[in-house]
């Protein structure tokens, strides 16, 4: 495996550790006969309590297999190098962009066969989120909670602003102007109430070009970070900067907390709209239950309507690391939670929607989000924003963070930043490809 040969026989050392620990906090085990299946997840809170919730059913539903799952910190880092030593666990919560990597990195198992197997096929899922368990012709992953966003605003900071809270923004020349309507500043110029600002909360910086038709690569072997669309979106991210001042957005954002504090821009009614998932309706709930807010799909330029609906889209997954002892016994798990039992038990306790086709009336009745069918039906369309499936995309991720960031400062332009992330991934991709032509990987 690529990355097993940098390891150091000390972060070994540390994996077995873990391993062990892991083993005797998640187990104390019985010899009840059953076959014992350990599962690292990274969810803590309120998202524990719901995988947990699958887990215990499915233990209940019968007696030869047992999950041990246990919450863990940086499980990605974690499952790689519990993968090197040789110890991995049998299933683990991963992301859906890193796929591509752990494929490449040979850590993961291929399901199609077991898939087939138990009759898990792309006619129950959502097509995004199969296709993006989906990598080199192989099934790698199996859906678990899946991320769609849109526009969320504060229907209060809209009236005091004279707008009206039952229209908002279509395109994002609207939602330009809006902001301006609703931002207010001391004589200082210190910022109290901010509009919108394309940096907050940040998720989603590396794909704003997306939203003018821009893309990152196209899809099989040229980098495309500098391309003319990617070159006008990360304009308009420096139009703010350039209105309201660089360091004064900076002074605004470091001021207020995450997205599950009170002291968030959003939920202290500081910030009138801003891009988000799916789950902020129960942070809302936990830091800001009495906020009045709405959702809505985020808007498109004014010369784009072709990119209405768009929609950055992605999922945690399940997948069985490679050198797993039970990935018979692990499969048989994954198959539960992706029954539509299984799956709605998850995303309800988590404030998400499901990735399945086939929801339940009580799943629509009783879920927590007022929104969930937006979130639905954004999942289906044709603007949906995925990570690119690359192996490499953890550091075409971070450059294009560090390229964000000097726009948003007016260190760079546009152009100049993108240029660069140009040049760097365009040789770190050329770099990965050869990689995999040598292993006979691609051709």
């Amino acid at each position: 495996m690529f990355l097993s040969k940098a390891i150091f026989p000390a972060l070994i050392c540390m994996v077995l550790f873990a391993i062990w620990d892991s083993e005797r906090i998640v187990s104390p085990r019985t010899d009840n006969g059953r076959v014992h299946v350990v599962y690292w997840e990274k969810w803590t809170d309120t998202e524990q309590v719901a995988i947990q919730s699958v887990v215990d059913a499915f233990n209940s539903s019968q007696d030869k297999i047992h999950v041990d799952m246990l919450s863990i910190g940086d499980v990605g880092s974690k499952t790689l190098l519990a993968v090197a030593g040789g110890e991995p666990p049998d299933i683990a919560g991963l992301w859906g962009e890193n796929i591509a990597q752990y494929a490449d990195d040979h850590a993961v198992l291929p399901l199609e066969e077991l898939c087939a197997e138990y009759g898990i096929n792309e006619d129950r899922f959502i097509p995004v989120y199969w296709q993006m368990c989906n990598y080199n012709g192989h099934v790698y992953a199996l859906p678990s909670a899946p991320h769609s966003t849109a526009l969320h605003y504060n229907r209060t900071l809209f009236a005091n602003a004279g707008l009206d809270p039952d229209k908002p923004p279509k395109t994002i020349e609207e939602m330009d102007s809006m902001a301006e309507h609703m931002t207010k500043s001391d004589a200082q110029g210190h910022i109290d109430v901010l509009g919108f600002l394309p940096a907050e909360p940040g998720d989603w910086g590396w794909g704003l070009g997306n939203i003018f038709g821009g893309k990152l690569w196209d899809g099989k072997s040229k980098i495309t970070a500098n391309s003319p669309e990617n070159i006008r979106a990360y304009t308009w991210v420096a139009s703010y900067s350039k209105k309201y001042g660089a360091q004064q957005l900076r002074s605004f954002r470091g001021g207020y907390g995450n997205d599950v504090t009170p002291q968030n821009a959003f939920m202290a009614s500081k910030l009138g709209m801003e891009l988000n998932g799916v789950w902020m309706s129960n942070y809302i709930h936990v830091a800001a239950p009495k906020l009045k807010w709405s959702a809505a799909p985020f808007p498109y330029p004014a010369d784009r309507p072709d990119m209405a609906n768009i929609n950055y889209t992605n999922q945690d997954v399940f997948v069985i690391p490679r050198g797993a002892k039970h990935p018979k016994e692990a499969f048989a798990f994954l198959n539960f939670a992706e029954s539509q039992k299984g799956m709605e038990l998850l995303c309800m306790g988590q404030g998400k929607h499901t990735p399945l086709k086939n929801v339940s009336a009580g799943f629509w009745k009783n879920h927590p989000n007022p929104y969930i069918h937006l979130f639905t039906d954004l999942a289906y369309s044709k603007n949906d924003v995925t990570p690119p499936k690359m192996g490499i995309w953890p550091e075409y991720l971070a450059e294009m963070n560090n390229a964000f960031d000097q726009i948003s400062l007016l260190q760079k332009t546009p152009k100049e930043a993108l240029d660069i992330v140009q040049e760097r991934m365009t040789e770190k991709w050329t770099e990965h490809l050869e990689r995999l032509r040598a292993r006979g990987e691609i051709h």
